[in-house]
């Protein structure tokens, strides 16, 4: 483990990453095709500021349940995200 940084924080946060993720597209209703998240004039944006305003001050349930509604981690966040390339790699799969 480089600089005794345990993996585990690495894996948790790409676990957030894809749930934060996809409570911003919901908000922004592009759950099919959201790439980006920019603009502070959105609700989506509205609620990451409001996330990101909180630093250090609170405990990263307080700001995933701020973000997301949600107060537990889940992963079927990162399912959902490759959803489409697994039906395509399926099907892929299926041919001789």
């Amino acid at each position: 483990m480089p600089a005794n940084v345990p993996y585990s924080r690495y894996f948790l946060a790409a676990i957030l990453q894809f749930q934060f993720h996809r409570a911003l597209c919901a908000k922004l209703d592009l759950a099919d095709r959201c790439i980006n998240v920019r603009s502070t004039a959105t609700e989506g944006g509205e609620k990451l500021n409001q996330m990101l305003a909180m630093g250090l001050s609170k405990p990263w349930p307080e700001a995933l349940k701020t973000m997301t509604g949600e107060d537990k981690m889940d992963a079927t966040a990162i399912i959902d995200y490759f959803a489409p390339l697994k039906t395509w790699l399926d099907e892929q799969n299926k041919k001789p």
